[in-house]
C-alpha cells in the first residue's frame, strides 16, 4: 500500500502543498507586521501607487490614541510632575545655574556694555555673581511651585506628544514594536501553523477536484485566514474563559503585567520625561504663559540691587529696562538648560515609571487592549487583503510550476 502509495503521480507534489502553505502563511504575515510599522515615510507615486507603513503613515492620530487610551488614564501631566518631587527639581535647577552664575551674568553683561564690565574690578563685579547667586533658591522655589502648581495650564499632554512622535515617526514604531515584540513574533510564527492546516485541508480538495482554480483559491484563503486568525488570537477572548483544565485568553492580555512595566519604561524614557515637560512649559504653544509667569517671580530679583547695581556700574539708568529684559529671557532659556542632564531625568523618570506600571497592571482588559489594537485596526483590512492576494499568486506560481498547469 505504501509503494502504491509513494508511486502514485505527482504523490510528492502532493506532500509538498501543506509546506508550500505553512511558507505561504508565514510570508504573508511577516509582511504584515512589516508593512504595519514600515517604511518611515511613504514610497511610491501619490496618489496611484505606493504604501507607508500604517502607524507612521497615521502618527498623529496614533499619538493621540496612545494619550486618550492609555496615558490619560494613568494620570495627568500635573500629577506626574508633582510625583517627580518639585522640591528636587527646584534643588537641581539652583544647584545648576548656581555653579555657572558668572558665567551667565558675563554673557548677559557683556552682550550690553562688554568694554565696561569687563573693565569693571573683579570686587565689585564678585558683588554682582553674589547677589545673584543668593537670590537664586527664592526664585526657583518659586517658580517651581507655581510650574507643578498650574502645570496642566502650561501644557498640553496630547499635543506634547503628537508633536514629538509626529518629529520621531521612529519613536513611535518602536514604542509598539517593543510593547507588543512576542504578540508580533506570534503573528508571523503562526502564519506557518495555521497555512500548514489549511494545505492539510487543501490536497484532498485538489485531488477530488484537480482545477487550476482550486490552488490560487486556496492560497487566498490562506493567507487572509491566517492573518485574520493571528490577530484575533492576540486580542481575543478579552476575558480568560475556562476550557477543561485550560483558561484561555489574548495573548497580549495575558501579557498585561509585563506589557505594563515595558510601556511605562518607554513612556518615561522617551515621551514623559522631564526634560519634555519643562521644554513644553516654556516652547511649547502656551509657552507666554510660563513666560509671564517666570517674569512675574523675577521682579523681586530684578528690581532689587543685583541688576540695578549692575545696571548703574555698565548701561547707566537709561538702559536699566534693556538690561530687565535680557535678564529675563536668559532667566526662560536656563528654565530648560539644566534638564539636559540625562541621569537627573532618569532618577526623576523611574518614580513615575513605577506609579505608571502599577495603575496600567490594574487596568481592565477592556481599556489595557487600546494599549496595542489600535496598531492593527488602523486599515487591518489592508493588511489581510494583502495578504490573500500574496497567498493567490503563490498558489498560482505552485499550479505553474510543480503541476505544469498551462
Amino acid at each position: 500500500m505504501l509503494e502504491s502509495l509513494l508511486s502514485y503521480p505527482d504523490f510528492w507534489k502532493y506532500v509538498s502543498i501543506p509546506f508550500i502553505a505553512g511558507a505561504v502563511g508565514w510570508i504573508t504575515n511577516w509582511m504584515a507586521v512589516k508593512m504595519t510599522f514600515y517604511p518611515l515615510e511613504f514610497i511610491g507615486i501619490r496618489p496611484i501607487f505606493g504604501w507607508q507603513g500604517i502607524i507612521p503613515s497615521k502618527v498623529e492620530k496614533m499619538a493621540g490614541i496612545v494619550v486618550d487610551k492609555a496615558l490619560s488614564k494613568l494620570g495627568s501631566l500635573d500629577e506626574f510632575f508633582r510625583e517627580m518631587e518639585p522640591e528636587k527639581i527646584s534643588a537641581h535647577l539652583t544647584r545648576t545655574i548656581q555653579l555657572r552664575i558668572e558665567e551667565y551674568t558675563d554673557e548677559v553683561m557683556t552682550e550690553r556694555n562688554a568694554v565696561l564690565w569687563e573693565n569693571l574690578p573683579l570686587l565689585v563685579r564678585k558683588r554682582v555673581y553674589a547677589r545673584a547667586r543668593r537670590a537664586i533658591p527664592a526664585v526657583m522655589d518659586n517658580v517651581v511651585d507655581d510650574i507643578s502648581r498650574n502645570l496642566d495650564s502650561l501644557v498640553d499632554m496630547k499635543h506634547m506628544v503628537i508633536t514629538q512622535m509626529s518629529e520621531d515617526k521612529a519613536l513611535m514604531v518602536q514604542m509598539f514594536q517593543e510593547v507588543g515584540d512576542p504578540e508580533f513574533r506570534f503573528i508571523t510564527n503562526s502564519g506557518f501553523y495555521f497555512g500548514f492546516l489549511f494545505g492539510l485541508i487543501q490536497v484532498p480538495v485538489f485531488i477530488f477536484v484537480p482545477e487550476n482554480w482550486v490552488l490560487p483559491f486556496f492560497g487566498f484563503i490562506v493567507g487572509i485566514a491566517t492573518n485574520w486568525l493571528a490577530l484575533n488570537l492576540i486580542f481575543r477572548p478579552l476575558n480568560p474563559v475556562k476550557i477543561g483544565p485550560f483558561r484561555i485568553q489574548g495573548l497580549f492580555l495575558k501579557r498585561q503585567k509585563d506589557v505594563a512595566e515595558s510601556f511605562a519604561r518607554l513612556a518615561t524614557d522617551e515621551v514623559i520625561t522631564l526634560r519634555n515637560i519643562m521644554y513644553q512649559v516654556v516652547n511649547g504653544p502656551r509657552g507666554d504663559r510660563t513666560k509671564a509667569l517666570i517674569k512675574r517671580h523675577l521682579k523681586p530679583l530684578l528690581n532689587g540691587g543685583v541688576v540695578r547695581t549692575a545696571a548703574q556700574l555698565t548701561v547707566g539708568p537709561e538702559g536699566y529696562a534693556d538690561l530687565k529684559k535680557a535678564v529675563e529671557d536668559k532667566a526662560v532659556d536656563l528654565a530648560v538648560e539644566p534638564f539636559e542632564d540625562q541621569g537627573f531625568n532618569k532618577e526623576r523618570g523611574l518614580i513615575v515609571e513605577k506609579l505608571m506600571a502599577e495603575r496600567m497592571q490594574a487596568l481592565s482588559s477592556e481599556e489595557f487592549q487600546d494599549l496595542l489594537r489600535p496598531a492593527f485596526q488602523e486599515d487591518e483590512w489592508i493588511l489581510i487583503v494583502v495578504g490573500g492576494f500574496l497567498g493567490a499568486m503563490a498558489g498560482v506560481g505552485q499550479l505553474l510550476f510543480m503541476f505544469g498547469a498551462a
